[in-house]
């Protein structure tokens, strides 16, 4: 199965984005966008979902903070209780002021390690993964937005023209 696309460079993301906005607007089919940079506002012009990233950084921050607890609960109350600095050890409460960083800490560390690994495996970035760049001009200093082809190809490369490209082709072969 070959999906048909044409692709548009452009050099300037705020060009990119008013193309953007044109072409969802004639009802075209965005397949995808690269850009060397994040481009801020194009996920809403492409009319993306919110991600949900925040939701699972939460979530993840709750389980080290969970583990934090529990780690520090067996430590230096059940397993090997130390009498520092004066400060009673036999209850979890009384010396939980003291834990306060260790607990702040495992907290940001589960986040930030979970939704890194999170984000590979829902972006598909497995080790020694090829590149799916169409175009090398994309890491550099171009924008590329790669558009289905429904038997509209010259409609479309006008349209294109219109919104200021710079370069528009139509790939030879894209079967995966």
């Amino acid at each position: 199965m070959s999906n048909q696309v044409i692709h548009a460079l452009y050099d300037d993301d705020d060009t990119l984005l008013s193309a953007v906005k044109e072409v969802r607007a004639k009802k075209h089919h965005i397949e995808e966008i690269y850009t060397p940079f994040p481009v801020h506002g194009l996920d809403k012009a492409m009319g993306l979902e919110e991600t949900r990233i925040a939701i699972m950084a939460f979530i993840y921050g709750c389980i080290g903070f969970g583990v934090a607890v529990a780690m520090i609960n067996f430590i230096m109350i059940e397993d090997w209780p130390q009498n520092i600095g004066g400060k009673p050890s036999f209850s979890f409460l009384e010396n939980m002021p003291a834990f306060v960083p260790v607990m702040f800490e495992m907290t940001v560390f589960f986040a930030a390690h979970l939704m890194v690994i999170t984000f590979y495996l829902r972006s598909r970035l497995w080790p020694f993964k090829e590149a799916e760049n169409p175009n090398p001009l994309t890491t550099d200093d171009m924008f590329l937005m790669e558009i289905e082809l429904k038997n509209n190809e010259k409609e479309l490369t006008a349209l294109l023209k219109e919104t200021g490209a710079v370069e528009i082709t139509v790939p030879e072969n894209t079967e995966e």
